[in-house]
């Protein structure tokens, strides 16, 4: 036995203690303040908003629900079909409109592979819901 005292992690109360992270949904990444450039839309969101909390706390809630979107949205698609969006979405940043416009795209698109029906793309995306579209678009990394 040795007569050292027993070194005793942080509880909690303690401000060194940090909560077990058991999921992917409780962890947090702490780095104090992190720099963000706020194009068009972050300033819409926070619009009149001064408190740099209550913008964090914006921030955080609105990708929260993002996420839950993307969890709860998206098509259905075949392989052929996959490699025919990405092959759109490799043109890089995708708007709004332009997730929109997909099902134009497919039609008007030149790529080929085989299983690929163009036609029945198309109508699987103009039947989609927007929220699907990007779920789809977030799926291949775009």
């Amino acid at each position: 036995m040795s007569d050292a005292p027993e070194k005793s992690s942080p509880v909690r109360g303690d401000p060194s203690w940090v909560a077990p992270a058991l999921r992917r949904e409780e962890k947090t990444r702490n780095v104090g303040k992190t720099p963000v450039f706020f194009g068009p839309p972050l300033a819409i969101l926070t619009d009149g908003q001064k408190n740099t909390m209550e913008i964090s706390g914006k921030l955080n809630r609105t990708a929260e629900r993002y996420l839950d979107i993307l969890k709860h949205h998206g098509l259905p698609l075949t392989e052929p079909e996959r490699r025919c969006l990405a092959h759109i979405c490799h043109i890089g940043f995708m708007s709004p409109l332009e997730i929109r416009e997909l099902p134009d795209e497919v039609r008007l698109t030149a790529f080929e592979c085989e299983g690929l029906d163009k036609a029945a793309l198309a109508q699987k995306l103009d039947a989609a819901r927007f929220a699907d579209l990007v779920a789809a678009v977030e799926s291949l990394g775009f």
